[in-house]
């Protein structure tokens, strides 16, 4: 099973970075902080403008890329957890 997104929807696996400090303190589960780093698996189509046309998509399926704190929707497929987003969720390409 896959997913493909509608519309200006993205969907991103989402990257956890490391789960200590730099001076080798754990960060338990608890305290750490949502990850606002994604990797995009597959896009859509684009929005739909009002003549008719479809707005082209700025990024691309690979893109890495950082989105807002709290956005999207949580979703697990075979055991692999993704987050769908609009793509005026994403703030910027990591290159």
């Amino acid at each position: 099973m896959t997913i493909r997104p509608l519309g200006d929807k993205i969907v991103i696996s989402i990257i956890d970075d490391a789960e200590k400090t730099s001076g080798g303190i754990f960060i338990p589960d608890s305290a750490k902080e949502k990850p606002q780093k994604g990797k995009v698996e597959a896009i859509g189509q684009g929005k739909v403008m009002d003549n008719g046309e479809r707005e082209p998509m700025d990024i691309k399926v690979g893109d890495v890329v950082l989105y807002a704190k709290y956005s999207g929707t949580d979703v697990k497929v075979n055991d692999v957890e993704y987050k769908i987003l609009s793509i005026k969720d994403v703030l910027a390409v990591i290159e």
